[in-house]
């Protein structure tokens, strides 16, 4: 299919009377951030010609090395259908530049392009399908997010138990008037927990989707009065909000990982994939997993994926092989949560099993057994590991890992973990609800 060119973009705008674009990134977190200009800059900017203060991003520069150009990319351009559409409001999606017309380090997008051409030097294309939970809670008064759920209901209820139900029909639309082809809508195991699944694209195409749906989920919640949250776990007791990824490759448009005669249908380039991806699980977790909150998901008891195990049959361990074959073999990785950033998380991800194939690693043989059932002991003896307990261990387990490290690039590797380092000190000096109502009576 042939990619869309800034005369498209051009075209486009007239046709729908936009007259207002926001220009979108990410910082290395995640956090989308954009830079709002009319349409009479637009060629502007679509010649890259549009410079911003990138020390004003975390993560990104230096003050006295502070411009930096956004080089929108034509195929991300889209018209937010919950504007007006007189005076249309309109989003390109940029990739971030040096003055000297290089591509910045600091840019999450350039980074997985870096892996994904990796990718392709070997042949292949990565083909990824994400399903992102999320919670919707009730406001205050003030407008200000609680932690009261909009329903009680659980996994797939309706209406009228299903509160979110409106809104999650007016996302799916909007969603859909934005080029997303929605598979499923349903609500999950929590009360005021949801999911919405896309169709699988390409792997930049799916990362550039993820950031717009969380915009998109947010900004019509907030229509409806509800606070929209992709963190990990916003309630103890309850389940947290994981986001299961789905992961392929393409060679000659056939798919790599599908081998009709092997056993469980499976190719050795699928065998080495789950390979790579189990021996730097633990590794690549800080990325997939970024946040204190992340590891208060990652515990035994709430159908977390916490166990470097593998199986085709069943959901306990990291790794699960879907049943279909053919066109559609692909490997689904647990672990990952909605507050990562979706380019360096799958960067990590693909780099992990390209490192599996190229040396040939191995995976054990699969789990079929329940995991969560299993006592210690089962577990040491099938050589079953964990994934990191905290932040801090899964910054440790990074920093030893020179393939997940070179994804990164030293720029945003040194970056994130100086953030993350303040942001586990941060956590482990504060003083909590918990420990005043264990202690302060009691010593």
């Amino acid at each position: 299919m042939r990619k869309p060119t800034k005369e498209d973009v051009l075209g486009m705008v007239k046709d729908l009377d936009v007259q207002f674009i926001r220009l979108q990134f990410t910082d290395i977190f995640g956090v989308l951030k954009n830079v709002a200009i009319t349409v009479d800059q637009l060629e502007k900017a679509l010649d890259g010609e549009l410079m911003f203060d990138g020390s004003s991003i975390e993560g990104f520069v230096r003050i006295e090395e502070s411009d930096m150009y956004l080089r929108p990319d034509p195929a991300t351009f889209t018209v937010f259908p919950w504007r007006p559409q007189e005076g249309a409001v309109a989003r390109l999606i940029c990739d971030v530049y040096n003055p000297d017309g290089t591509p910045f380090e600091g840019c999450p997008r350039n980074t997985l392009k870096k892996v994904l051409a990796e990718a392709e030097e070997l042949g292949y294309t990565m083909n990824v399908g994400p399903e992102a939970e999320f919670f919707l809670f009730q406001t205050d008064a003030q407008g200000r997010p609680t932690l009261e759920t909009h329903d009680k209901a659980g996994y797939f209820d309706l209406s009228p138990v299903d509160q979110g139900e409106n809104a999650r029909r007016e996302i799916c639309l909007a969603l859909q008037k934005m080029g997303f082809e929605i598979e499923a809508s349903h609500h999950e195991v929590a009360p005021g927990q949801h999911e919405i699944d896309f169709k699988y694209d390409d792997a930049l195409s799916t990362a550039d989707k993820i950031v717009t749906f969380k915009f998109v989920v947010r900004t019509l919640a907030q229509r409806h009065g509800l606070h929209a949250t992709f963190m990990p776990k916003p309630v103890f007791g309850i389940n947290g909000s994981g986001m299961h990824t789905h992961q392929s490759l393409t060679k000659d448009g056939n798919n790599v990982f599908f081998d009709p005669s092997d056993p469980l249908q499976l190719s050795q380039t699928a065998y080495n994939y789950i390979g790579g991806l189990m021996q730097h699980a633990r590794s690549f977790a800080a990325i997939t997993n970024p946040t204190v909150n992340s590891y208060k998901r990652l515990v035994p008891g709430y159908e977390a994926p916490v166990y470097i195990a593998w199986s085709p049959r069943n959901r306990s361990p990291l790794i699960r092989v879907p049943a279909k074959r053919g066109a559609s073999t692909r490997i689904e990785l647990r672990n990952p949560d909605p507050s990562c950033n979706p380019y360096l998380a799958i960067a990590v991800m693909l780099k992990a099993g390209l490192d599996g194939i190229k040396n040939g690693i191995q995976p054990p043989p699969p789990t079929d057994r329940n995991i969560y059932h299993m006592t210690a002991e089962d577990r040491a003896e099938l050589g079953i590991a964990s994934l990191p307990g905290n932040l801090s261990e899964a910054l440790d387990e990074l920093s030893k890992d020179e393939v997940i490290k070179s994804a990164l690039g030293s720029h945003i590797y040194n970056r994130f973990v100086e953030a993350k380092q303040i942001e586990w000190d941060e956590f482990r000096t504060n003083v909590t609800e918990w420990e005043i109502e264990q202690y302060l009576t009691k010593f």
